[in-house]
């Protein structure tokens, strides 16, 4: 697995989207993958709540005929917690400020899922514009 382009990610996620606090990407079962996160978040907990929160979202999605789960978004007072399925074994959380705009971090963080899937898969995906091509 490519540690870097992982970082890569999350980093180019930080510069498109202001109010971006702390990013994280994980295995579903929780297991830390890697993280960009303040000191002040412990990078471990954070990816172990980031699973069971989707977990449960994943259920819902399912139990109430919603089909394929994509993210969910939490929001406190003091800003946002957005989780991401990156395809059926992994995940990617996103913490944000009271700033962030959460329909442009949405459309920041749905095409950079696709390339985190392809990283932790070692896969390169074909865009569907190139494959009605061929």
């Amino acid at each position: 697995m490519d540690h870097e382009a992982l970082a890569r990610e999350m980093q180019d996620l930080r510069r498109q989207v202001t109010g971006i606090t702390d990013t994280a990407v994980a295995a579903a079962d929780g297991l830390l993958i890697a993280a960009d996160t303040a000191a002040s978040i412990e990078p471990e907990g954070l990816a172990a709540l980031a699973a069971a929160g989707l977990g449960l979202a994943r259920r819902t999605t399912d139990a109430t005929d919603r089909g394929v789960l994509r993210r969910t978004v939490t929001y406190g007072s003091h800003g946002c917690a957005a989780f991401y399925a990156v395809g059926d074994t992994a995940l990617m959380v996103v913490l944000g400020d009271e700033g962030v705009d959460v329909d442009r971090l949405n459309a920041a963080v749905l095409p950079a899922v696709d390339r985190i899937e392809s990283i932790l898969t070692g896969t390169t995906r074909t865009s569907p514009s190139t494959s009605a091509r061929m």
